[in-house]
């Protein structure tokens, strides 16, 4: 994801000390709490500050609710067990597929009041949320504090892009690009200590996800990924080993890693932009399939914690939607084909490349639809997550939305959440 501008100083040095870019940001099973665990609820009973209406997983027909986020619903039947959504209110399950933003450097009231609700299931930080370690720091200990409040019983997603090189929000490693990291004497030792170091700068400010690594597979030298130094390489082998190498390594200091942007942005031209305009990608499925789409399937492999989808459209795939609001893409090619079963995550809902698909309530209920768990509302405005939670409940309550597979989409995001400190 890149908001606004492409490439854009998001913090000055002299804060930092470092010129920073905004960018634009992507599981085989991973060991699972023991079965007893697994079972049992991490949320508490109804009643808690999110209020008493619980999510049914049948179909209803009752009139969309007009409940305001962060206040008190009506009741409704409950959500049988075992399930990790067992408890939850409509509101609060559909939280759990919003991650939120705000502008400047202090989060607003309105989000403490709907984490506090149990109707969030993260924050995603921008340059311009982050003045420094400390500022940053003690932000995060407020989010967790409201947390810690909720009825919700597991950690909020703290989320940043910090790839490295030009894409990093925060001080610190790592400090080559993907691209230096490809050409280094010994790649494969330069992606590893890039993980680390990615996992330790994002951990110690107290965040729990890195929208990195870029998979992307660049097919021509200053295109679209390469012009930033985004992509490790053009040779999908290499891209493929050197992501194993991040993801394992950033993972094991306790911080979730993304692979991006699946099915790949490796074809886009150099002005082709999915955050400002629609943007189609016409290459062959033998190309997709053996060359953009092979370190997916190499992550995924490995344990990648989450994978983004792009917002590209792939007429190989599906000629008439965009990648993340493609049941094609998400349902019979990353999870089907490939055999991803972790968190998929959309790209920024705001992004250009949506232009036709309507309102932020719209778009949300589409990219559900269409299979993805987490909706980026990365605006920098607390309303876009409550318009985007104000439809699913809304698309769910009226059987737009399945209900067992929205509450496998929360309990998916849930045990992500449940293995991050």
């Amino acid at each position: 994801m890149y908001p606004a501008a492409k490439v854009r100083t998001v913090l000055a040095a002299g804060t930092l000390g470092l010129a920073m870019v905004a960018c634009q940001s992507s599981h085989a099973p991973t060991p699972g709490p023991s079965a007893p665990d697994a079972a049992r609820s991490i949320w508490s009973a109804p009643g808690g500050s999110g209020g008493g209406r619980v999510a049914s997983p049948s179909t209803s027909t009752a009139p969309p609710p007009t409940k305001a986020p962060g206040t008190s619903p009506a009741s409704v039947p409950s959500v049988p067990a075992p399930s990790r959504s067992a408890g939850l209110t409509r509101w609060q399950l559909a939280g759990q597929r919003i991650i939120y933003s705000y502008p400047g450097l202090t989060p607003p009231a309105s989000l403490l009041r709907i984490i506090r609700a149990g109707e969030a299931a993260g924050v995603i930080f921008f340059g311009e949320n982050i003045a420094g370690t400390a500022q940053i720091s003690s932000v995060i200990a407020q989010l967790r504090r409201a947390q810690a409040q909720s009825p919700v019983h597991v950690p909020l997603l703290l989320m940043v892009d910090q790839e490295g090189g030009l894409i990093r929000r925060l001080s610190g490693a790592p400090a080559l690009s993907e691209k230096r990291i490809g050409q280094a004497a010994d790649p494969v030792a330069a992606a590893a200590a890039a993980g680390t170091g990615a996992g330790r700068t994002v951990a110690a400010v107290g965040m729990n996800v890195n929208l990195a690594p870029v998979l992307d597979v660049y097919s021509t030298a200053g295109n679209f990924i390469d012009q930033y130094q985004r992509s490790y390489s053009a040779n999908p082998g290499t891209v493929a080993s050197l992501g194993r190498a991040f993801i394992t390594a950033q993972q094991r200091t306790g911080v979730a890693a993304t692979a991006k942007h699946f099915p790949g942005l490796g074809w886009a031209a150099t002005a082709q932009n999915t955050d400002t305009r629609p943007i189609t990608l016409s290459q062959s499925l033998a190309r997709l399939r053996g060359t953009d789409e092979f370190p997916y399937s190499a992550a995924v492999a490995i344990g990648v914690d989450l994978v983004m989808v792009s917002w590209a459209i792939y007429p190989a795939l599906d000629p008439n939607r965009p990648a993340g609001l493609s049941p094609t893409v998400v349902r019979q090619e990353l999870r089907g084909r490939i055999g991803f079963t972790g968190v998929t995550v959309t790209d920024a809902l705001e992004a250009g490349a949506l232009a036709h698909y309507g309102s932020t309530g719209q778009r949300a209920v589409a990219a559900a639809t269409a299979g993805m768990d987490l909706i980026l509302c990365s605006a920098r405005d607390v309303s876009q997550g409550e318009a985007a939670t104000a439809a699913l409940v809304n698309a769910q309550t009226g059987g737009q939305l399945d209900s067992a597979g929205f509450i496998a989409a929360a309990d998916r995001i849930a045990d992500l959440r449940a293995r991050l400190h």
